[in-house]
């Protein structure tokens, strides 16, 4: 078949006289046009995976085996290109079929253009023609994921058969069809809601020319100037009922506590007690008299 290049249809299929496939996805990139990703999964004789590593694509771009590749993309004249490789004579005995299937991220298959198969030998020459090409076509436009074709064992070798069968739900949609378990990354419905954001603490004071202040203790009544404004009165008058009647604050001390500057005005001084049962007039003391004033003079 070297030389001759099948252009196939939906449905066509034609026997492979090679050792090995290169599959490749190409397109035409424009406005709005979703990325397109090729993968190959590896299918027994039930038409499933034998296990999840018969998935190859982006995030695994290697068989175990070695024998199917994911390669990276290419930019080429006119479009991108995305391939995949599978070695059919050295597979197992066990893969039975081969799907070689494309992806979209961003959008359907109708916003993808000139969507196009190309399968190459990989044993004849780089410039050599191609085996196959078949023009992609999804059947509604609304699917993102496509099955383009199939490499089958037939008696002693391999056959391609074109299809084009498409897929709603993507690639989670098609790898699910073959047996893979897909981890589609939903949040645990168990997971506790998270705690609501609390206020932002308050700055501490700071004095007027910017540095921090000590925190002033529970008790502490800040001291108030003496020109005209009301004093503090105790708290525990304030929490007296209205109707008892008023008794005298007990005297609260004015002095800033430490740590507070006090901006060069001299701190009130408490006076000194007066014993009980003095008399009101002890702690006063008259000032020096002349002789005239005292007595017996």
């Amino acid at each position: 078949m070297t030389g001759m290049t099948h252009v196939m249809v939906k449905g066509m299929n034609i026997p492979l006289d090679a050792p090995g496939v290169r599959a490749v996805l190409r397109w035409t990139p424009g406005p709005g046009a979703p990325d397109v990703d090729a993968s190959v999964l590896l299918l027994g004789r039930d038409g499933r995976v034998r296990s999840d590593a018969d998935f190859v694509f982006y995030n695994e771009p290697r068989h175990p085996s070695g024998l199917a590749r994911h390669l990276p993309k290419k930019r080429v004249p006119g479009g991108l290109t995305d391939t995949v490789e599978v070695d059919l004579a050295a597979l197992d005995p066990t893969v039975d079929r081969v799907v070689i299937a494309a992806s979209c991220d961003g959008g359907p298959f109708r916003l993808v253009q000139d969507l196009t198969l190309t399968v190459f030998d990989t044993a004849a020459p780089p410039q050599a023609a191609p085996l196959l090409t078949f023009e992609v076509a999804p059947d509604t436009g609304h699917e993102t994921a496509l099955n383009c074709g199939e490499l089958y064992r037939k008696d002693a070798g391999w056959k391609f058969r074109a299809l084009g069968q498409g897929y709603a739900s993507g690639l989670v949609g098609l790898a699910t069809e073959f047996g893979i378990a897909v981890d589609d990354g939903e949040v645990d419905s168990g997971r506790a809601a998270s705690a609501p954001a609390t206020a932002a603490p308050e700055p501490p004071p700071t004095s007027a020319y910017g540095y921090p202040l000590q925190a002033p203790s529970a008790a502490h009544v800040p001291a108030q100037p003496a020109y005209g404004y009301p004093q503090p009165v105790a708290a525990t008058q304030a929490a007296e009922p209205a109707l008892t009647a008023p008794t005298a604050p007990a005297p609260v001390h004015q002095q800033p506590q430490h740590g507070y500057p006090a901006y060069g005005y001299p701190q009130p001084v408490a006076a000194a007690p007066v014993p009980a049962g003095a008399p009101a007039e002890q702690g006063y003391a008259l000032p020096p008299q002349g002789p005239q004033f005292q007595p017996g003079r």
